[in-house]
């Protein structure tokens, strides 16, 4: 019997359980996200000051997803140039994941997608300020951790 979850109710255990998800805690890991990075500018440097600013500030209150979005990711999204070609922004894409033996589907939305045909460049899924950002790592893990199918 198939077994469908819905994206938001995902548990990182249960990814671990289900999925074989293991924590990749090795420094070359993704190195290049490291390395050969240009320096940033000293309008950058501030602008992300003043992003982690109004975060701080914000979060001390409880704010919905929305706000989120506005005061954090958007300033990010520019500032990393995702808002340039060739980069384009998907928004509230659907999604659907299925286990190797196809008895687990988990089914959800991401909330913003960067893309840069034909791979992903990066995920977001916003979650509550007072819950933290790392609310959504399990929804986001789970959404992205095997096939995906959107539309």
């Amino acid at each position: 019997m198939v077994q469908i979850l819905q994206g938001k109710d995902i548990t990182l255990a249960q990814l671990i359980d289900e999925f074989g998800l293991k924590l990749a805690d090795d420094e070359d890991f993704f190195s290049e996200w490291r390395h050969d990075l240009p320096e940033l500018s000293n309008l950058e440097k501030q602008s992300l000051n003043e992003v982690k600013a109004e975060y701080l500030h914000l979060s001390k209150y409880p704010i919905l997803e929305p706000v989120v979005k506005m005061v954090v990711l958007s300033p990010l999204l520019r500032l990393a140039g995702f808002y340039q070609p060739p980069f384009y922004i998907a928004s509230e894409q659907e999604v659907k994941i299925s286990s190797e033996d196809e008895a687990t589907i988990i089914r959800g939305r991401i909330d913003i997608l960067v893309l840069h045909p034909p791979f992903w460049v990066l995920v977001i899924e916003a979650k509550r300020a007072e819950y933290s950002l790392s609310t959504s790592n399990s929804t986001s893990i789970g959404l992205y951790v095997g096939r995906c199918s959107f539309g």
